[in-house]
């Protein structure tokens, strides 16, 4: 059985596939096509511009022999001859100019003169009337000596009368000649325009070349369908910014973490973001790797990495979550270590209970379990009986947990109160959370650590205030804490530092309030959080101007 035969392949024409040939042909095609059109625009009115310049030396050779008045009297007093004076004249002023022919005629159109003698004594093959009535007239015109331009003027005598007519020939085909002549020099400039043309086409193929790394068309609209893909599938934020330092590029999750639109595009950071460390970061103000910064809620990672243009491309990730885990950690750690330290305590206490018991000393036992049992019953009472919410209470109630573990006194101010009215106490709490966690850092290992909180309504307004016994915050600092990444404290394991004080302060500046840090009465820092509005409802309790209770030492 015969194989069958593979089909033939076709030959295909087209265009070739890198952009540098494309660009190049299409340069070329346009750059000839160009050259011929200037040049047919040019001859087209050239043989038009020498058809005029020979009628134009006919008139004027005409005008200067009918202006000769021998040649009139001469017309008007000798018969028409091949030797005579009329048919000499013209003959000299024929051979002079190089004219085809110098014709004088009388009124009646009989020549007087021609360059063929047999047509002397003859009728003129034209019409002579327009030169008889006293017209200038050009014209190109069949002739008996074929094809020529033609200018014929009225001969006058001395008085004025037209007595006949001179018409003069300019040879067709030496007009042709001339242009014929032309178009070597002609092709030879557009020749050279053409090669020009084609040399400045090939350097910016080149160019275009070098620029596109020579890809084919439909590998860069792959590349930009590709790009597009990648850009709004990613979950990182992408901010492109050009050499000017205008936004030119912005992604959907780079919209998504900084809160902005397309509007962005087009505008510097700080326009578009208003002034802060984020605009700092992406306008590279602020420069290193994985920069921390906050926006409005969110905690961002930024990268930014220069261009080859000029601009830079700015990454940012999204570690609000992870912050909030590692925050989570270390307070879950805290309270394993707080729990482990209260189990080894407790085993201490019925060890003591168990001893008591075998020495029958029952009267002390139940007076030694009552002591524990009101220890432990008075930290959680008068925590909520000053805090009303339940969040905020549960936080300070393990927070003095861990600072007894840390042999730290965490002390709940006598101008405590606070009612069970606030808006968001998630805010607030992460609020306190965080300007307790800094403060039990800050007196971790001193003797008589001492930690105090404040927290008391004003009307609608919630004020906290968190002081400590620990080293304190230098002048030059204190507005430095609140910037995202700075600290003075080791990275923990999980992440970075610097978080905590900056997030504080968003919080009371998006409801309009602050945060600020002072020294504390008797050295350490004090932290002073003012927030607007963070309560609901008229009927709030005022505040209290109730002394503080004396400082006692854990």
């Amino acid at each position: 059985m015969s194989r069958p035969t593979p089909p033939a392949r076709r030959l295909r024409l087209g265009l070739p596939r890198r952009m540098f040939s494309q660009v190049l042909l299409m340069q070329l095609a346009i750059a000839a096509g160009v050259t011929v059109l200037a040049t047919g625009l040019f001859l087209a009115p050239l043989s038009n511009q020498l058809d005029d310049q020979a009628m134009r030396r006919a008139l004027a050779i005409a005008q200067t022999t009918a202006e000769q008045p021998q040649i009139a009297k001469d017309l008007q007093t000798t018969p028409y001859s091949v030797d005579g004076p009329v048919q000499k004249e013209a003959e000299r002023i024929r051979k002079a100019t190089k004219a085809e022919y110098v014709v004088i005629m009388n009124k009646d159109g009989v020549r007087w003169s021609h360059t063929d003698p047999k047509e002397i004594g003859g009728k003129v093959s034209t019409d002579p009337a327009r030169a008889l009535a006293g017209e200038q007239v050009m014209e190109i015109d069949e002739g008996t000596l074929g094809r020529s331009a033609r200018g014929k003027v009225p001969l006058r005598d001395s008085d004025g009368n037209i007595i006949g007519a001179v018409s003069v020939g300019i040879a067709y085909d030496s007009v042709r000649a001339r242009l014929i002549h032309a178009i070597p020099g002609l092709l030879a400039y557009a020749g050279g325009a053409l090669a020009v043309g084609a040399l400045a086409a090939w350097l910016i193929s080149r160019r275009v070349q070098r620029q596109t790394r020579d890809l084919a068309f439909s590998d860069i609209s792959a590349l930009l369908a590709e790009r597009e893909a990648m850009l709004h599938g990613i979950r990182e934020g992408v901010v492109a910014l050009d050499r000017t330092g205008r936004v030119r590029l912005l992604n959907d999750e780079a919209q998504r973490l900084l809160g902005i639109g397309d509007e962005a595009v087009g505008r510097t950071p700080d326009e578009a973001l208003g002034e802060g460390r984020t605009a700092d970061v992406l306008a590279g103000r602020v420069t290193g790797t994985d920069l921390l910064t906050v926006r409005g809620q969110r905690v961002l990672i930024a990268n930014r990495m220069p261009t080859d243009d000029g601009g830079a491309v700015a990454t940012l990730r999204d570690r609000t979550e992870l912050e909030q885990l590692g925050r989570e950690l270390d307070s879950t750690r805290g309270l394993i270590d707080a729990l482990r330290a209260q189990d080894h305590e407790h085993a201490n206490r019925m060890h003591t209970l168990l001893g008591l018991l075998e020495l029958e000393m029952y009267d002390d036992a139940v007076e030694f379990v009552g002591e524990v049992v009101g220890d432990h019953r008075a930290t959680a009472e008068q925590v909520t009986e000053k805090i009303k919410d339940p969040l905020l209470a549960a936080l300070l109630v393990g927070k003095a947990t861990v600072a007894a573990e840390r042999g730290v006194a965490l002390w709940i101010s006598d101008r405590t109160r606070l009612p069970d009215r606030l808006i968001d106490p998630r805010g607030i709490v992460t609020v306190v959370g965080n300007l307790v966690d800094n403060a039990l850092d800050a007196v971790g290992g001193k003797p008589h650590a001492r930690v105090e909180v404040e927290l008391r309504a004003e009307g609608r307004t919630a004020v906290l205030r968190v002081r400590d016994t620990g080293p304190g915050i230098p002048a030059e600092q204190r507005e430095l804490v609140f910037t995202e990444g700075w600290s003075t404290k080791k990275p923990p394991a999980h992440g970075k530092r610097g978080i905590g004080l900056s997030l504080v302060r968003r919080l009371a500046e998006r409801q309009g309030g602050s945060a600020t840090v002072t020294e504390a009465d008797g050295g350490g820092a004090e932290f002073v959080v003012v927030l607007p509005e963070a309560l609901a409802g008229d009927d709030l309790e005022p505040a209290l101007t109730v002394p503080a209770a004396p400082e006692e030492e854990s």
